[in-house]
């Protein structure tokens, strides 16, 4: 395990550091702005960087670039509760899903598109679930939160937040697939780089 990221995966940091300052405060995007790319940058991330540094690189950067949309840019603060800290938790799951993948699934092949789509699903569906429940159970909005009324939040935004994760994560894949073709897998590998 290596605590630096190489040359390669620092290009991929920056590249991924880049989106993330370019989508994270418009969080469901408009005709001017793209979607925020947070969780998919997350689970991306864990693929390609596992065992470097990147990871709480990542978080503060999450957490700076929220600081000043709501500070300096007018954002609303209406999401930053106790339950705030709970993204570190979601995000982790992100980061930890594309890691797994690629050490135990990922080949240069089509047959681990599969996999891919499924551990991202499942991973994006997870880290909702933490960052949507705790900030329902904990963050103090709701009076008197019950079960019902949590599963009626969920499903209303579940959909909008895993769709445009897994539609930066396709994409991604498309870009990765372009590389291994291009450079081959020797230079357009995961995170065993």
């Amino acid at each position: 395990m290596k605590f630096l990221p190489t040359a390669k995966q620092s290009l991929i940091l920056l590249a991924l550091m880049l989106l993330m300052l370019a989508t994270r405060y418009h969080h469901f995007g408009t005709v001017l702005h793209l979607p925020d790319a947070s969780m998919a940058i997350f689970f991306v991330a864990g693929f390609y960087l596992a065992g470097t540094v990147a990871l709480p690189l990542l978080m503060l950067e999450a957490g700076l670039i929220d600081y000043i949309a709501i500070t300096m840019a007018g954002v609303s603060d209406f999401c930053v509760t106790p339950a705030y800290s709970m993204l570190i938790v979601a995000y982790g799951v992100l980061w930890y899903g594309g890691a797994f993948y690629a050490k135990k699934f990922y080949k240069p092949q089509l047959s681990s598109a599969l996999p891919a789509g499924l551990i991202a699903l499942a991973s994006c569906l997870a880290s909702f679930l933490v960052s949507n429940g705790s900030f329902y159970w904990m963050g103090g909005r709701y009076a008197e939160p019950h079960f019902a009324e949590f599963v009626q939040r969920f499903m209303q935004y579940m959909p909008s937040f895993v769709s445009v994760s897994m539609a930066y994560i396709a994409v991604f894949a498309v870009v990765h697939a372009i590389g291994v073709i291009a450079l081959g897998d020797r230079h357009a590998g995961a995170s065993k780089a």
